[in-house]
């Protein structure tokens, strides 16, 4: 005779948690919570993307997403939640759920639990790969949902950044957001899109748009293949200010696309000098290669599949060359590798964990 497996949803659990990202959160996300809350005394939320910088696949801050969460909910649930968050590890998973393992422990701890007797619950929804994290926590029953009609986040954001200006188009936009995302949250999206970050957001939507119909005429879908310089000088690493969308104003790795006829190293250096004026013999540079490794994350970049094969150039003493930005660099300058913690916020696409992966930063 076959074992009956435990009927979850009847479960009374002391905690739940909800992991997402939630730029910005919907109705399926809202209901998510509301179901989580019939089932625990309390709902720890994780919201992903922390310390990112602003970008049209993460918007909003961490706390502009909380009190987006907070005003969905009424004051009583609202009470009974507990948000907090976890930076991304694109190319370490194991890294990001001890994170998460992290967060949840302290939020059980500060609300009077005992995080090794408290029963714990995850509450998803299994819609595609992107939910393969779900799995990652055998140690926590899990609680499923159904889906929710309505849009979906990438499509709430798409919406949004291509409100035009015309009146009647836009109403139109309106009325499909305003069926799938809580009022408070319209509310937000309408004081928001009167700033300056929506002005330069929107700008990138477009660009990416653009970018994205130009190449979908190619009878396969295009991937890209570029390089990227991680280069380390005595304690600091040297970082361009992009000059142009995507990521216009963010620093970055010294990088580009490789050339037809170029090998791959050879793109990194000619990329490393043309965006940077360092002026050290290409054999020089050659020479104080350390390690090279490919980056190849699907997501990792908003126009579209791109392979970067990074090099790490280190240069373990001296007095740091000068560099001046060129190219597609309005700036390029030295840091010390002590300032990267406190920059993620200002880094482009996936370079802090591309630094990382090569020295360590956190």
């Amino acid at each position: 005779m076959s074992k009956q497996l435990p009927d979850i949803s009847r479960v009374r659990f002391d905690f739940i948690v909800y992991i997402g990202r939630l730029t910005p959160p919907h109705i399926g996300h809202i209901a998510s919570i509301e179901r989580a809350l019939e089932l625990a005394d309390k709902v720890i939320v994780v919201l992903g993307s922390a310390d990112r910088p602003r970008s049209i696949k993460d918007p909003w801050t961490i706390n502009e997403r909380k009190v987006m969460i907070r005003h969905s909910l009424q004051k009583q649930a609202a009470a009974r939640i507990v948000i907090t968050s976890v930076a991304d590890r694109m190319y370490n998973d194991a890294q990001w759920l001890l994170d998460v393992q992290r967060v949840v422990a302290s939020a059980i701890t500060e609300a009077g639990g005992d995080p090794a007797s408290a029963a714990v619950g995850l509450i998803g929804l299994s819609k595609d790969a992107s939910s393969f994290y779900l799995d990652m926590f055998p140690q926590w029953p899990r609680v499923t949902v159904g889906f929710v009609d309505g849009l979906s986040a990438t499509e709430v954001r798409d919406l949004y950044f291509g409100l035009s200006g015309d009146e009647g188009e836009d109403r139109g936009r309106w009325m499909k957001l305003e069926a799938s995302v809580p009022e408070p949250v319209i509310a937000w999206l309408r004081t928001f899109r009167d700033s300056a970050d929506y002005t330069r957001l929107a700008t990138e939507w477009r660009f990416i748009r653009d970018y994205r119909a130009a190449w979908s005429a190619a009878p396969y879908p295009p991937t890209f293949v570029t390089t990227d310089a991680v280069v380390v000088h005595s304690g600091h690493i040297l970082l361009i200010r992009r000059r142009a969308a995507p990521g216009k104003g963010l620093w970055a790795l010294p990088g580009g696309f490789v050339g037809q006829d170029e090998r791959l190293q050879e793109a990194a250096i000619r990329e490393l000098i043309e965006e940077t004026g360092l002026k050290l013999p290409e054999k020089v540079l050659r020479g104080s290669i350390a390690a090279s490794h490919v980056f190849d994350h699907p997501d990792r970049s908003l126009r579209g599949r791109t392979v970067t094969h990074a090099f790490h150039f280190d240069f373990p003493a001296g007095e740091l060359p000068r560099v001046k930005g060129g190219d597609d660099a309005d700036k390029a300058q030295w840091f010390p590798l002590a300032q990267l913690e406190n920059m993620r916020a200002m880094l482009y696409e996936d370079h802090f964990d591309i630094i990382n992966f090569f020295i360590g930063v956190v």
